[in-house]
């Protein structure tokens, strides 16, 4: 179970994103569930209804997509671009570091757990490497332990 307390940290542009799904949710998925849960109970018997069976899981989770959006949002606290100090990581940076295990740079935003997405190019700063990073500078060289390893990586650049 989530800890509901918790604060969840997010960057203005993830409340924004969150505040647009939930709207989206209420007004057209809600609407949108409605009308084939009408349909599905239009065909008579509701026993042996997979149309209304599949509606009625749909719903249960939309249900619950708005209710965990709901408890986000209820403890958000909002990272903006003033309040990031762009000299040291923190959440709301965009950041590139190299990665000497690959020789590679790799560039990414740090961001509060409930908006991370590695395909956005976007980490968390509860991850190991997000975690390892914060309050660190350009030119820093980090170690983080990943398990039974440990990678080095380089501070190259901050950004708001």
């Amino acid at each position: 179970m989530a800890d509901n307390n918790k604060k969840n940290i997010l960057t203005h542009e993830g409340l924004e994103e969150l505040e647009k799904e939930l709207e989206h949710l209420k007004v057209n998925k809600r609407k949108d569930i409605a009308q084939k849960l009408k349909e599905a109970r239009a065909q008579g018997d509701l026993s042996e209804n997979a149309e209304y069976d599949a509606a009625k899981d749909e719903q249960r989770d939309i249900e619950a997509r708005i209710e965990a959006i709901e408890n986000i949002l209820k403890n958000a606290e909002v990272v903006t671009a003033d309040d990031v100090d762009d000299t040291k990581i923190n959440i709301g940076c965009h950041i590139v570091i190299h990665d000497f295990a690959y020789d590679e740079d790799l560039e990414f935003s740090i961001v509060g757990s409930t908006q991370a997405n590695s395909m956005k190019g976007k980490i968390s700063n509860e991850s190991p490497l997000g975690a390892a990073l914060i309050g660190h500078e350009v030119g820093d060289v980090v170690e983080v332990e990943m398990g039974e390893e440990v990678s080095k990586y380089k501070v190259l650049d901050i950004k708001k």
